[in-house]
This record gives C-alpha cells, structure tokens and sequence, in this order.
C-alpha cells in the first residue's frame, strides 16, 4: 500500500485508491485468496473491525461444499491480511525532487499579492493542487510543476477562465532515444495576469475610452473576474475589459495602496441621473453618483478643500473618513496622463 495516495497495488503493476472497509478493497482481498477458494463456494464476506493504524485487515468468510449424499457443508472463518508499505510510481517521482516534465510559470508584475491570494482559495476549491509535484515561490508569482503536460494544460486553462491573462509555452528536448524512436520534452507555460486589481485607479489609453462608449480615461476597478470592471466615477458608466483587449491596449495602475490618503467628508450632494451622451455604455445601477467637498485630515488646520465626484453617494455621509487617491499633488509618471488636459484630471478620486 501507498501510504501517500492511500492506493493498493493490484498486480502487476495497477494501482487502485480504497476507501478502508470499501467494496473495492474487500474485492481486492478476495483476489488474492482467488485459487484457494476455487474447491468451495463463497456464501459471504465481509471486514472485521481494526485498529486504522495496526496495519491489519480481518475478512469474515462463509463458505459452503458438498459433501457425502448431498449434504452441504458451511463454514464460517477470518482471513488475516498484513498491509506492507511501499512507495507506488507518482510518490517516486515526488521524492526525486527534479524529476518534472512541465512547468507553469504564473506572474503578475505588482506590488501587492492579492491575485494570487484570491487565486489559492480557488485552486483549492477546484482540487488543482493535487496533481503538483511542487509549488515554488518567485518574486513576482509562481512556479507549479507537474509530472505531465496535460495537467500543467489544464492548469493553465483554469487560469485563462479565472483572471484576465496571456500565455504562451515553448518545450526542450532532454532525451531521445534512436533506437525506439522515443523523445523526451519538458514544456514550459508561461502564463502572464494583468497588474490591476481590485479599487485600483487607472488611465484609459484615448482609443480605448473611446471604443467604450466615450468614458472618462480615469476609471476605478471595481472588480476583477475573467475581465476587468471599469466605472466612470464621474458618469457612472461601466465597462468590462477581456483579457485580448488589455494587451492591445495596456495600461497601469497609477497607485498603489500604500499611496493612500486619509479624508474627511465635508459635504457632499447626491447628483441626480444625467442625460446619456451619443454613444455613451451602460451605467450601474448599484452606485449613486454624488459631489463631494473633502479635506485631508493631516490639513485639517488649514481651508483646503478638494472638490470630486464619486460614484459612493448611497454610502457617504458628511463627517465620514474615506481613504482617497489625491492626484492634485501627486506626480504621476503616466503615458496617458501626462497627454490628458488638466481640466479633465479630477483632483481626489476614491
């Protein structure tokens, strides 16, 4: 028995998982006591009660024969099994700690590790854990590695339907045999998520904005699924963004959170529906856009005041502490940025 597996070998070379007390098992046990069986009839069988860790099982069988002028014969009696350990084919491959046969390698170019944290939860949902040989840790992901390409495949389908990403894979020859025509690869995946998560801020690249509905280029994620969800925290309209279209058109998060910043609401107004304009996407019917007059709480001596709109009316009240993005006083090194008007960069985005 394989101990690491909890699977019986069944000769010659089969390896079968039981459930202690389990029909496979008990069928298991007969086999082996098949030809000594052969001269009577088997009416019964069934485990005997044993310690788990005794390494003993107990059979009670009954058996009938005929014997002289018709008479039946039956006889009841315990068959005692001795479990011996013994390490079958994948514990092998474990314990040699280079032997793997293809790799995927999960990165993600961020500052933080809440993809991956929210990706382990799912992974062992799913049971895909089982089938690694190992799990390294990288600076910037990853590494699972697997004892069979087709598992390392399914691994990175998962990922491509879970979180927004890219992947491509390449294979090295490592042997090759002329005589039985056989040749050995070890592949390697390389799969690539996009860096936005979750209440990060971003700036739309103009074509991008444009191509859904016309929205603001200064976006918020709320959510990231198999895409990315954009809100407008000025208009309220949303967007959805696939894995394909991120990589025709990247971008970055312009923060992260440890750039945060501490507010207090000094008032704030609940704007009603605005008219949507030509072209314009859906918007959310789960936000309620309102203006807002916030002061940071580090200048509260002061009568600074920054004026914003945000898509958080139906939660904010006047008093309340928020954590903001203050983009007034910041020096952004963006791209798409650094080309927008000055006008169109609001100054607190939360």
């Amino acid at each position: 028995m394989c101990f690491f597996h909890y699977r019986y070998l069944q000769p010659p070379g089969t390896w079968i998982q039981c459930a202690l007390e389990s029909r496979e098992l008990l069928a298991l046990c007969l086999k082996k006591i098949k030809a000594s069986l052969s001269k009577v009839r088997l009416i019964d069988a069934g485990f005997i009660w044993t310690e788990p860790h005794s390494k003993r099982l107990k059979l009670k069988l009954t058996v009938q024969k005929e014997v002289i002028n018709g008479a039946v014969l039956q006889q009841v009696f315990v068959v005692e099994y001795l479990i011996q350990s013994q390490m079958c084919e994948d514990c092998h491959r474990i314990e040699a700690k280079d032997f793997w046969k293809a790799v995927v390698q999960v990165r993600q170019k961020t500052l933080h590790k809440k993809t991956f944290y929210y990706l382990e939860q799912l992974i062992l949902k799913h049971r895909l854990h089982q089938n690694t040989l190992r799990i390294k840790e990288i600076h910037d992901g990853l590494d699972f590695y697997y004892a069979s390409k087709q598992h390392a495949q399914k691994m990175v389908d998962f990922l491509q339907c879970t979180v927004p990403s890219r992947s491509k894979s390449s294979q090295r020859l490592t042997s090759h045999d002329v005589h039985s025509n056989v040749y050995n690869y070890k592949s390697t995946f390389s799969v690539e998520i996009v860096p936005v998560c979750k209440d990060n801020v971003v700036c739309l690249s103009p074509k991008l904005a444009q191509s859904l509905g016309n929205m603001s280029q200064i976006c918020v994620c709320i959510r990231v699924t198999s895409t990315v969800h954009l809100i407008d925290p000025s208009t309220l309209q949303i967007a959805e963004i696939d894995g394909n279209t991120y990589w025709r058109h990247p971008f970055n998060s312009l923060f992260n959170p440890k750039q945060l910043e501490e507010f207090i609401v000094m008032d704030i107004n609940r704007v009603q529906e605005k008219k949507k304009s030509a072209g314009a996407g859906a918007r959310s019917n789960k936000h309620t856009l309102a203006e807002a007059w916030v002061k940071k709480t580090s200048e509260l001596n002061t009568d600074h005041q920054y004026f914003c709109c945000t898509h958080l009316g139906h939660i904010l009240n006047p008093g309340d502490l928020v954590l903001g993005f203050d983009l007034a006083n910041c020096n952004l090194n963006d791209e798409f940025v650094n080309k927008m008007s000055p006008h169109n960069i609001p100054d607190v985005v939360r």
